[in-house]
């Protein structure tokens, strides 16, 4: 007999890199595009989620790719598995 093994794929989110204050963990706002039903109009939803970051090396402005872990703190259950981009400008990402 065969057994079927399903594998969960963890899932995981692009966004910018709003704060690195923190020792080994990174604030990263994700932003959406979300369809408004009375106007019918898209409108950006924007959330701020707390990443794992090991080697300390996101700065403010890194557009990062994050995954979903098992929770490592209170607030935190992602971490970062990729810098996208790096930096492009500190002034930029806190502004938006």
């Amino acid at each position: 007999m065969q057994q079927n093994k399903s594998v969960i794929k963890a899932k995981t989110k692009t966004g910018v890199v709003v704060s690195d204050a923190m020792d080994k963990t990174v604030a990263v706002r994700i932003e959406r595009r979300v369809l408004e039903p009375n106007f019918k109009k898209y409108i950006s939803r924007r959330k701020k989620f707390l990443a794992h970051d090991e080697k300390n090396e996101c700065e403010i402005g890194d557009v990062v790719e994050i995954q979903e872990t098992r929770p490592l703190s209170r607030r935190k259950s992602w971490k970062v598995i990729a810098i996208v981009k790096k930096g492009f400008g500190k002034e930029i990402a806190l502004k938006e």
